[in-house]
């Protein structure tokens, strides 16, 4: 049975998904913050946090489902986080690498890696990339998972790999130069071939991008969550949708 602040929850969260109506985002970016710091706010150890947080992907990927979301990009690891205490990052990564293979073994979500792969280690790559290969043909939610992802290293990446294309289709750097246009690098941003962002949702309470999806999400709609990312409930994501569709774009213009 229900507890009575449960019900009142589930009444509440239905009320709001009957008001969003159809001015929902195509594309949700999320950033998965305060995993350490809930952690410790219930006393348990940094670990514990980050599976915690972990587990809840499901349940996030579950409610894009419900409301008709395609489209999920998932800041997991960050090349900043990368350079902790060795240990840290190993036990981090393992975490990691168990959530999405947990994900690709439920065959609802297609997942795609995305992130500065070169930098992890060689058996957490063939692991992520395992499970990219296993939900190539699942036709549910496509889902970005950034894994040692930075905004700048993506950007970086993307002009290198434009500059080595056109080098080796004989274009001078004079020519390259004259004609490079946004478009051109787009099509070497780790998104390639996908919608920018509608909306960008951060937990834990920081009012700051730190990096994520910086090209990309130049005209994504923000909203900022005091909750920490394992505490995040499905009544937060759908506030989230509400202030997303309560809010006129204009896309620059």
């Amino acid at each position: 049975m229900k507890s009575p602040a449960r019900f009142l929850y589930g009444l509440y969260e239905r009320r709001i998904a009957a008001g969003l109506g159809s001015h929902l985002p195509a594309h949700v970016g999320v950033m998965l913050d305060g995993n350490r710091r809930w952690a410790r706010s219930v006393g348990l150890e940094t670990s514990e946090g980050h599976r915690a947080g972990a587990d809840r992907i499901a349940d996030l990927l579950g409610w894009c489902e419900e409301v008709g979301i395609d489209l999920v990009t998932l800041w997991l690891l960050s090349t900043d986080n990368l350079k902790r205490e060795p240990t840290q990052v190993a036990q981090l990564l393992e975490i990691i690498a168990s959530a999405i293979e947990s994900l690709a073994h439920a065959r609802r979500w297609r997942l795609r890696i995305v992130g500065e792969l070169d930098l992890l280690p060689a058996e957490i790559v063939d692991r992520l990339r395992a499970a990219e290969r296993a939900t190539a043909d699942v036709e549910g939610v496509h889902v970005n998972c950034a894994v040692g992802y930075g905004g700048r290293d993506e950007i970086a990446g993307a002009v290198r790999s434009l500059l080595k294309e056109q080098a080796k289709a004989g274009v001078s750097l004079e020519d390259l130069a004259d004609a490079i246009t946004v478009e051109h690098i787009a099509e070497h941003l780790y998104t390639r071939g996908q919608p920018d962002p509608d909306l960008v949702i951060r937990t834990s309470g920081e009012q700051r991008i730190g990096g994520f999806l910086l090209w990309q999400s130049v005209h994504s709609e923000f909203y900022f969550c005091e909750a920490y990312w394992p505490a995040f409930r499905k009544v937060d994501f759908l506030r989230a949708l509400r202030s997303y569709a309560a809010r006129e774009r204009r896309l620059g213009r």
